[in-house]
């Protein structure tokens, strides 16, 4: 009785509304973040994507995915901490949310520039599902191809 409730209201309310019914989040994740100077690695590949950009100058390819990340479907820019390559201190890093539009699926996206190693890491993870049908790998990809060759 109360799936069939449940169905009949899904039916009835306009596709926002039930979008909004549906916003499967999550907890936001312990392994976000900087440990030991480095991202978290994927516990799963299924619904994470983790990677190592060798460059030149990681800070200036943090800054120039900066306005990519913003610009992604659903983003959100949840932490930005600028990096130096010149200052010892912590490394650039940047944290943002990706919702999915139908159902509200939470995607965390990282990135963190690494002037010591000369790379840049990316971290992009499901908080919710065991597959996440491409959808990290993708964002990866898009972001690779924003830097250019």
């Amino acid at each position: 009785m109360v799936r069939l409730l449940l169905v009949l209201i899904l039916l009835w309310l306009p596709l926002p509304a039930e979008a909004s019914l549906l916003h499967l989040a999550g907890p936001v994740p312990e392994s976000l973040g900087l440990r030991g100077g480095q991202l978290a690695p994927c516990l799963s590949a299924a619904h994470c994507v983790r990677e190592d950009w060798p460059c030149a100058d990681p800070v200036a390819a943090l800054e120039q995915l900066r306005p990519v990340v913003a610009a992604l479907p659903g983003a959100r820019i949840e932490a930005d901490r600028p990096g130096s390559a010149q200052s010892a201190g912590p490394p650039g890093y940047l944290h943002a949310t990706a919702e999915s539009s139908l159902f509200g699926f939470i995607d965390d996206l990282e990135l963190a520039a690494d002037p010591q190693r000369g790379v840049l890491e990316i971290r992009s993870a499901s908080r919710l599902g065991d597959s996440d049908l491409g959808v990290n790998r993708r964002r990866v990809e898009q972001l690779r191809a924003a830097l250019g060759p």
